[in-house]
């Protein structure tokens, strides 16, 4: 219903800001991400995401539309709410969140203050493929380097299967940061 707010930050707290636009104050729930991106007292244009419930209506805000979009896939998942995907948010960067779902870094997500281990797998899970398929930055770059290590193990004579298990744990136990030489490594260390 509403895409963007732009306005004046009027107030703003590490879980809420208020945005004045034409005279209206609307006050959005944050994350920590967010507060630190924008300046109080300055315009910002601020994305939204609204939720309508039986005894509520509630704004939540985000300084750039990759945060919302990774807020959005969270509360999607079974069991994730706004208050743990904002939670989430607040942990970790969209970037670093997005890198540990595509690579199912459980034990990072694990990490988030009210996600346990069924929670965690049950994000990976439900937002890997979609992810992957989305073509988000994480996706892509995980793909790039799974991608050329793969080819890097089966040009030294090693068959692709052994190949795509020994990267794929690389890439699960490492995170998606790893350099392709790095995630060869370790992947040929793990075929002993």
């Amino acid at each position: 219903m509403y895409d963007y707010i732009r306005g004046t930050i009027v107030s703003k707290t590490a879980t809420g800001m208020v945005v004045e636009c034409n005279g209206i104050g609307y006050f959005m729930h944050i994350s920590l991400n967010t507060f630190s991106s924008v300046g109080e007292g300055r315009e910002h244009k601020i994305y939204i995401h609204f939720s309508v419930k039986e005894d509520s209506h509630t704004l939540y805000g985000f300084a750039d539309e990759s945060e919302r979009r990774v807020f959005r896939d969270l509360i999607s998942v079974n069991g994730v709410g706004p208050s743990i995907a904002r939670m989430a948010l607040s942990s970790l960067s969209p970037a670093e969140l997005e890198h540990a779902i595509v690579t199912g870094n459980t034990p990072v997500i694990q990490g988030i203050k009210g996600i346990g281990a069924k929670s965690a797998q049950r994000i990976v899970v439900d937002l890997k493929d979609k992810l992957a398929r989305a073509g988000t930055p994480a996706a892509e770059a995980v793909s790039g380097a799974r991608q050329e290590a793969l080819t890097a193990l089966v040009t030294l004579g090693f068959a692709r299967s052994a190949a795509e298990k020994s990267v794929n744990a690389a890439l699960k136990k490492g995170g998606a940061g790893q350099e392709v030489e790095d995630l060869v490594k370790a992947a040929l260390g793990s075929m002993g």
